[in-house]
């Protein structure tokens, strides 16, 4: 199952599905922009083995220099892309795929530390079962008292993350 519809926040239980489908969409983009790309990443909740999640793959798109970016734009419009700019998300490219939203990337420059703190999560999550079960039912409490304002489901996570980035083992 994919798509969460405009304003809407909902979680579903973790689909094997959506390992699959991260790598067609890597492949696929690989195809039409891989002369910009230094790596392609599977990130948030879809990308944590038995984690629920808003179903939407999130696609970190790393390159080299963060202009590159914009040479991409057409090319990921071809694949249904819309570009939404660099003022959505702090120093990052951001692209949004259908209505109800499937996909979405993150474009950064290698290094960024917005990356880097995405894949650290990542990696925490699916190494710590505690943690990752912490934050699952945190995600469920945020997800049953914030459905129509993603913003605040949002914000709720953030001590949470904060908290797994600042242990210093990442």
């Amino acid at each position: 199952m994919l798509g969460l519809p405009r304003g809407e926040v909902f979680l579903v239980p973790w689909f094997a599905e959506w390992v699959k489908e991260f790598d067609m969409e890597k492949k696929r983009i690989v195809e039409v922009i891989g002369q910009y790309i230094v790596n392609v990443h599977h990130i948030g909740s879809t990308a944590v083995n038995g984690l629920s999640a808003k179903p939407i793959i999130d696609i970190a798109i790393e390159i080299n220099h963060f202009l590159d970016g914009e040479q991409c734009v057409t090319a990921l419009q071809g694949l249904g892309y819309s570009y939404r700019g660099i003022n959505v998300l702090p120093e990052r490219h951001y692209f949004s795929k259908g209505e109800p939203r499937t996909h979405q990337i993150h474009m950064y420059q290698t290094g960024n530390r917005y990356l880097l703190e995405q894949i650290n999560f990542r990696d925490y999550l699916r190494s710590n079962e505690l943690a990752r079960s912490e934050y699952q039912q945190l995600k469920l409490n945020l997800a049953n008292v914030n459905k129509n304002d993603k913003h605040k489901y949002a914000e709720g996570k953030t001590e949470f993350v904060k908290s797994i980035l600042d242990k210093g083992s990442l």
